[in-house]
This record gives structure tokens, sequence and C-alpha cells, in this order.
């Protein structure tokens, strides 16, 4: 929680003029008219939402494109947000049904940052029906119907935030390591925006796969696959594996104090743990795999990595494959 901020005003001296704005000539033909829409400029919300909803198309796959086609590997299509859904299911098993760790009581505004499908920020505005929720991401794929205290705005969260300071009472972040770049940046609009004595969480999944059995070995394509994964988030500068002393020291660099680690969770990628409830998280997270390997793999493959689509396409079937092999006994975290 941040730690009170001390009341300073400040004053600054006026900056130097500011340029001259020319005029569109084409608004100038006809001064008898006074719309916009008949000098050729459409003004209508349709308009201006269609270049939000701007993609491109790899791998037979749909990939967000309108704050640039680099901000996440991963695509947006009805096959990832099915696999979004799923895999929220799968975390309220492992945490026994908790939306979040923090001690929260009465919270009147809440920040979903990276929202996705909007799922979590749906959940959350039907526990707490007096507070106003709302999830920002990249790309509008939220669904029209929600709660009524639950909205969802279109931003890239690593540009400066418009909120004013001291607007949360809760600031949530979840499985954004593949997407930012900046994480103290983020942090530090975070704090900005959190009222003092607020809370923020962090849930990151680490992508890289791991066994304790030394049932994955390096010739493994689970193993492979996870290898090159990490390969190519460190060549972009987001490393996959967010550990918790990482997110932990750029809590405290924003300001954040009475920093705390909830809880670490190993998550099975197959049902052969002999734990009952990891067993049932275990084929949760198998079936999303079915869609899991090419949604993390293919754009990180060919984009960073330059390998051929029928390459990263072929790594991706394998690993999907090993894992219903029920010898190959890994997790992530």
């Amino acid at each position: 929680s941040p730690a009170p901020a001390p009341n300073l005003k400040t004053m600054a001296s006026p900056g130097p003029a500011a340029s001259h704005i020319e005029v569109d000539p084409t608004f100038l033909e006809d001064p008898t008219s006074e719309t916009y829409d008949s000098s050729g400029y459409d003004t209508s919300t349709a308009s201006l939402s269609s270049s939000i909803q701007q993609y491109v198309f790899e791998n037979g796959r749909r990939y967000h494109a309108y704050y640039g086609v680099d901000k996440n590997p991963l695509p947006t299509d009805e096959a990832e947000q099915d696999r979004m859904d799923l895999h929220h299911e799968m975390l309220l098993k492992l945490l026994d049904g908790r939306l979040y760790l923090a001690p929260l009581k009465d919270p009147q505004r809440i920040l979903d940052v990276g929202t996705g499908t909007g799922i979590w920020a749906i959940d959350m505005a039907d526990k707490f029906p007096a507070a106003e929720v709302i999830g920002v991401d990249l790309s509008p794929i939220q669904p029209p119907w929600v709660p009524p205290n639950c909205r969802f705005e279109v931003d890239d969260v690593e540009k400066p935030w418009t909120y004013p300071p001291d607007s949360f009472d809760f600031i949530h972040l979840r499985n954004l390591a593949q997407a930012l770049t900046d994480w103290p940046g983020v942090l530090k609009h975070a704090y900005r925006c959190l009222k003092p004595g607020g809370y923020i969480e962090l849930a990151e999944i680490c992508a890289v796969i791991e066994c304790d059995d030394g049932s994955l070995d390096a010739s493994n394509p689970i193993k492979q696959w996870s290898d090159r994964l990490g390969e190519a988030m460190v060549k972009i500068k987001r490393p996959p594996a967010a550990t918790e002393q990482l997110l932990v020291d750029n809590l405290k660099k924003a300001g954040f104090t009475d920093v705390t680690v909830g809880t670490r969770t190993k998550l099975p990628i197959a049902p052969w743990p002999k734990d009952q409830k990891l067993k049932e998280v275990g084929a949760m997270n198998m079936l999303s795999t079915e869609t899991g390997y090419h949604a993390y793999g293919m754009g990180a493959f060919t984009r960073i990595l330059g390998m051929s689509n029928d390459e990263a396409d072929a790594l991706c079937t394998a690993a999907k494959r090993a894992t219903k092999n029920k010898n190959y006994h890994g997790f992530g975290h």
C-alpha cells in the first residue's frame, strides 16, 4: 500500500508559446457550411471506433494492431478469448474461489489493468455492487452486456495514465509479463493513482515450464517450446519469468510500502498430480493448451526469433502432443 503523500503545491513559470495550428484548407472552402461532415470528415462514433478495431492476421490468428503489432504477441481472437476465460476459471480453482488476495474491506473504485475479456472485472463488479470497476486493455474484446457498475476502456498503460491522483482503492494486474516492457513506469502510474492505504496486486504466471522429477529433459518438446519462448521474451526485454523479487523491487521503487508475497503456487500443465485440486487444475490447463501453445508461441517464434510458420507450428504442435503424455510432469508457477 502506498505511503500517504504530503500535501504539496508547486508553481511553474510559463513555457514558450505554442506554435500556431494551421486550419485544414478543405474546411475553409465553403464558409456557409458549419458541419465537418460537409467537408468529407466522418465524425461518427462508428468511424472513430473502427480504428480501435484494427487487427492483423497471421498464422491463422487475429492479433492486436492499434497500438502497434509488437505491443502484445498473443492473439485476440475468439479462440484466445475462450482460453483466457478458461484460464480465469483455472486460477479461481487454484485459489479456492478467491478473485484476489489483498485484504479488501469496502473498495469504492477498482482498476483492472490488462483486463483481457473483462471476466475478472465483471466478477469483481458482481462481488462489490457498490464499487465502480474499470477494466483497461489494448483491444475492445470485452462483452457489451456487463453489470451497471462495470465499464471498459481501451488504452496503452505504458503511456501516461489520465486518471487523477488517488483515484482507486484497488489496482489489479494479472498475466502481463509478455505485454509490458516498462514495469517501473506502469507501477509509478499505479502508485500515483492509488489512494493512500489502498492496495495493488500483481499476479503473474511464469510461462517457463519446469518439473521436479527429471521427466522433462532438454529434448522434450515441452521444454524446447518453453526455452524458445523464454529466449524470445528476453530478446524484447519481457522475460516470462517475472520473478517475485523483480516484482517486489519494482513495487518498492515505485513508492509502495508493506510489500508482501501472497502466494506462490505450482501450476501443473496436465492432470498428473495426486492432489485432487491440482489434478483438476492440471486437467483444465491441459485443455487450455489446445490453443495455448500456439497462442503464446506463434507470434513470438515467427516475429521475434525468425522461425518459419511451419517450424513454429511444428514446435507448438509437438509440445501440445507431449503435454498429453502422462509420463511428463511439467508445471508453471
